[in-house]
């Protein structure tokens, strides 16, 4: 009987799996270039979506059991790592699949042919912006029986695990795009679109603890490789964003086309001070906040940084800005923090080409007054970043970058908390993005269908990969120059005293044999087709050698080192029951009630 007992309790009722980008990339010998440099992850993006958390977190309150398996970390830790092995030892019903970031395609859509053949009778899950956006081509194969669509799918997928458990029709799940049993697709409105983000926990942190001990497993949950050794956390401002960036998919138009979401979902600056709180009860790592802190206003900034600085959290927290900041909110930020960073995505040295993207749309004079200011204010450290590709950029525009950074080190004294990085917009322009969307823009989409996508990640070279050229470069141009502008930097920050020689002439020597490596691979591909896998695979070692730290070195963009987790503190939490409790508390608060505060397309929200 206490077997039986034990089987209801722990019991699965949803697997959520992230996937690598390249299913079988072990095995794959491709030249992906920068294409990760200036993320925390590997080019396999490794690190999963921050929902999946606030997913299983909502329906383990709700009574159903769910386990978070980051397939993508397993493989990349261990090269004996067997996924199907793995999966055959995890029986649930369902099993959910991101899709959030569209260069996951090809190793998504593969996991979920894995996990039909080692579980023929589960049911296959897939979610996410990406996901959203290709619903009905994703119904299309075979081994996909779900699609759960907009940006907050917590509440749909409590209803569709319950569908499934009770037998009631499907047709009732909100944002679902399924089959019937003779194949015809069926799309549900997209009607589940919460106002506020206050209703779940994101990023679900006490879910996260609890389920390492739950599931006895820490390698399932980790986020990115180098986690253990250097961990991030993050606290999220909104689901959804009042600006239209060019590029984001994350844009205003983006979470329009994808997500029917007509306003952001705030998160109350009272609950990211309660989030940041949570992490620093367990880790000193930085604390990342995702979106500019005025995302919902001047005054709520100001509301957050007073909160903030009241609780003397004393992580370092890391902030970017989307337009310039005056004096007044940098010295607050300084004032409410025990230290604190910035980042700035620029994207061009050219005011024109930024004000067709979107961000910072201003002139250069009021960009280097932000600098300052924030220099000023004691940043520990000011990223700013580059792009190439973007519309209206050409080469000459985009060589323009070297000499804007001079300028800058020669303006702020190579002060050495102030670094640049430059990267290539790629692999895939943003499904939804005014760039994927309107052609006015000048970029030319190479690929349309997510097969095609999918296809296009397996390369040979990051070339390849790019869907897309523009009115103004050509891809063979947008790969030329983004080594020839990550080149020059390296130079300029090592001349300036920014970087050492060691880190200096690792990038310059992966930056060679990436150049030296393209010709030899487009060689290779013309050769018979027999003969092609042979040839890669004698230029493993020299690949894997430009895919690493190609335009930034491993380290360059880390922030102020952590001292980790303390274990004793987690150990202690859990030990003395808080995370049941605070499980407990969360299921009464979320599970059937409502208030009648209407979200634009008619849902009401659980109540706090």
């Amino acid at each position: 009987m206490f077997a039986n007992a034990r089987r209801r309790v722990f019991g699965l009722d949803l697997v959520l799996l992230h996937a690598p980008s390249v299913w079988d990339f072990r095995d794959e010998v491709i030249l992906e270039g920068p294409l990760a440099d200036v993320i925390p992850s590997t080019i396999q993006f490794e690190m999963y979506p921050i929902g999946l958390t606030s997913i299983a977190a909502y329906l383990e309150a709700n009574n159903y059991n769910t386990r978070i398996v980051n397939i993508a970390y397993r493989m990349l830790r261990s090269p004996r790592f067997d996924p199907a092995r793995h999966l055959a030892k995890i029986d649930a019903p369902v099993f959910g699949i991101d899709l959030h970031w569209l260069p996951h395609v090809h190793g998504a859509l593969g996991l979920a042919e894995l996990v039909k053949r080692v579980h023929p009778e589960a049911k296959v899950l897939f979610g996410g912006l990406s996901a959203s956006y290709f619903h009905e081509q994703l119904i299309a194969y075979p081994f996909i029986d779900f699609v759960l669509r907009g940006d907050s799918t917590e509440e749909p997928a409590r209803q569709l695990l319950a569908a499934l458990r009770d037998g009631t029709p499907l047709e009732q799940v909100a944002n679902l795009t399924w089959k019937r049993p003779g194949g015809e697709a069926v799309v549900n409105e997209l009607s589940f679109v919460p106002g506020d983000l206050d209703w779940i926990d994101v990023p679900a942190y006490d879910f996260m603890t609890h389920a390492v001990f739950k599931y006895r497993s820490v390698a399932d949950f980790l986020p990115y490789l180098e986690w253990l050794r250097y961990p991030s956390t993050m606290i999220l401002n909104s689901r959804g964003c009042p600006y239209d960036c060019a590029i984001c998919g994350g844009s205003r138009t983006g979470y329009r086309v994808v997500a029917n979401r007509c306003a952001p979902a705030l998160r109350s600056p009272e609950k990211l001070v309660a989030d940041a709180q949570l992490i620093s009860s367990f880790s000193r790592a930085p604390i990342f906040m995702v979106h500019d802190p005025r995302v919902g206003g001047v005054g709520r900034a100001r509301r957050f940084f007073e909160l903030y600085g009241a609780a003397e959290i004393p992580n370092e927290l890391v902030i970017e800005l989307f337009y310039p900041a005056p004096r007044e909110l940098l010295e607050l930020v300084r004032d409410s923090t025990r230290g604190w960073s910035l980042q700035i995505t620029i994207e061009s040295a050219d005011p024109a080409i930024r004000r067709v993207n979107g961000k910072f749309p201003v002139a250069n004079a009021v960009v280097e007054e932000t600098l300052a200011r924030a220099l000023d204010a004691g940043a520990d450290k000011l990223d700013l970043f580059f792009m190439v590709g973007l519309s209206g950029q050409t080469p000459e525009s985009a060589r323009g970058t070297i000499d804007y950074c001079r300028h800058l080190l020669e303006r702020f004294g190579a002060d050495p908390r102030l670094q640049f990085y430059v990267a290539p917009l790629g692999p895939f322009l943003d499904p939804g993005s005014r760039a994927f969307e309107r052609p006015e823009l000048g970029y030319h989409r190479r690929l349309t269908t997510l097969e095609e996508h999918r296809q296009a990640l397996l390369g040979p070279t990051w070339r390849e990969l790019l869907s897309y050229e523009t009115d103004w470069m050509t891809r063979d141009q947008i790969v030329e120059t983004t080594y020839e502008v990550g080149g020059a930097l390296n130079d300029l920050k090592f001349d300036a005293g920014l970087i050492d020689a060691a880190t200096h002439d690792t990038v310059a020597r992966h930056f060679q044999i990436a150049r030296e490596t393209l010709p030899r691979i487009d060689a290779i591909m013309a050769l018979p087709v027999a003969q092609r896998r042979t040839a890669l695979a004698r230029l493993a070692d020299q690949v894997a050698a430009a895919n690493r730290a190609s335009l930034v070195a491993d380290d360059e963009l880390k922030w102020r080192a952590s001292t980790g987790f303390h274990v004793t503190r987690l150990l202690a939490r859990h030990v003395a029951g808080a995370l049941p409790r605070e499980l407990a508390r969360s299921t009464q608060r979320l599970h059937g009630r409502y208030d009648t505060a209407v979200t634009p397309t008619g849902w009401r929200l659980p109540t706090g």
